[in-house]
């Protein structure tokens, strides 16, 4: 990549020059068409490693290495420069104090970003008064390097946490709460670990969803050349601009039918379902009351809409809303996460029941995964998800329970959400 060759030399000769260092130095270049910045992220060696490309395909960012690592986004928001970003996230239970995840959340200003918007792309190195440091790093970043090799491998063995019996007895259990009144929803999840023939790297998993699954946000968090969590998630969180703030209710879901006739007919069904309208009127109203203190308006779309994926469709409610001026990001987050979509009704009652009843800890599944900026910022909603630990792939998904679910038909909508990862390895044991 000879452009970027050409970007990191006129970098380090600016920092040479510079009598005073500042905080973020940009140098624009020309990326090669049939260069995939996925085949060189796998290939550098500075940790920790983030992906994002947004849903709309607009913007993608690589960024590597770390200037400074914040624990609390708080902090991060007073501190970050103009045109710096933030990258991280937070796990799904990290407001609970019954959380035992090493990482409740992780933020980090990273030292290498390289991003795309639209087609111009840009390379940034963001300073800290370490100016060797930074030259160092930037001569490890390679400029030369192999496309990844296809995503070929089998399953030799899979295992549910909780299996089909767990998982009716759970849900069971939820119904029979929500008829005493202790709550009005609860997301219920599962989690599926695959053995694999071989082990294989986050980017590999990444790249192959990318390809296969449109209309979604891709993310890469990894930490070192084992292990990473990856999605490719159609749920935004929010996304700010200035005070401008879009986010969504994204519930309710059914499969994607085989041929036009059958898809049609299932997208129909899906948008009349007393069920699943309820369980998306849920998470709108919950939504509204939420960022109601915060904001100075909050107005929801008139229609439900339909969002369709590769293997599911879902209904989807866009709402947006302003900012009142104390409103801050980590304002919206804490309010907002998690969301009613992915724990239920009232928050604090779901919660408990999560807790109590899931045989896994979450982490940071259906977590909040993004940045944060001056001008903007966004999060999106950490399913579809999959931990990869060399040789075992973790998958995850949810599903709502409310008034009329059944266990079997909630276990198939687990399967048609895994399918998301799933399906992209070599043979299908489900």
């Amino acid at each position: 990549m000879i452009a970027l060759s050409n970007a990191i030399n006129a970098i380090i000769e600016e920092l040479k020059l510079a009598e005073e260092l500042p905080s973020r130095i940009t140098a624009s270049l020309k990326k090669s068409g049939d260069v995939d910045p996925i085949d060189w992220l796998a290939d550098q060696t500075l940790f920790p490693k983030f992906y994002w490309q947004s849903r709309d395909g607009e913007e993608e960012t690589i960024a590597l290495g770390q200037v400074e690592i914040f624990n609390d986004i708080r902090y991060a928001e007073f501190v970050v420069d103009e045109g710096q970003f933030v990258w991280g996230g937070c796990s799904f239970d990290c407001q609970m104090a019954s959380n035992q995840h090493p990482l409740k959340s992780f933020f980090c200003l990273p030292r290498i970003e390289l991003k795309r918007q639209n087609d111009e792309w840009t390379l940034s190195v963001n300073l800290q008064h370490d100016l060797q440091r930074v030259l160092l790093e930037l001569e490890q970043l390679k400029t030369t390097f192999v496309p990844l090799a296809e995503l070929e491998c089998d399953i030799i063995n899979q295992r549910y946490s909780p299996d089909f019996l767990g998982w009716k007895k759970m849900v069971d259990k939820a119904l029979s709460e929500i008829d005493k009144g202790e709550f009005v929803k609860v997301v219920l999840a599962r989690k599926t670990t695959l053995t694999l023939e071989k082990a294989i790297s986050a980017t590999q998993l990444l790249k192959a969803s990318r390809e296969a699954n449109q209309n979604s946000f891709h993310f890469l968090v990894s930490f070192d050349q084992h292990h990473g969590f990856i999605g490719s998630t159609p749920e935004r969180l929010f996304r700010r601009d200035q005070r401008k703030i879009k986010t969504e209710a994204l519930a309710g879901t059914t499969g994607r039918g085989d041929t036009i006739e059958e898809d049609n007919k299932l997208a129909d069904w899906l948008l009349h379902d007393q069920k699943n309208c309820y369980e998306n009127r849920l998470v709108v109203e919950d939504i509204l009351n939420r960022l109601s203190n915060d904001c100075v308006s909050v107005t929801p779309s008139d229609e439900t809409e339909l969002y369709q994926l590769r293997k599911v469709q879902h209904l989807k409610r866009p709402i947006n809303a302003e900012l009142n001026l104390a409103a801050k990001d980590s304002d919206v987050l804490q309010k907002l996460q998690p969301t009613a979509a992915i724990a239920g009704l009232p928050r604090s009652a779901a919660l408990n029941f999560i807790t109590k009843n899931e045989p896994f800890s979450r982490g940071w599944y259906s977590g909040a995964i993004g940045m944060i900026g001056k001008e903007n910022s966004e999060f999106c909603v950490a399913i579809r998800s999959a931990v990869i630990e060399s040789d075992e792939l973790h998958l995850f998904a949810g599903a709502g329970i409310v008034p009329g679910s059944e266990a079997e038909s909630e276990w198939q909508e687990l399967n048609k959400k895994t399918a998301t990862l799933y399906s992209l390895l070599k043979n299908n044991l489900m």
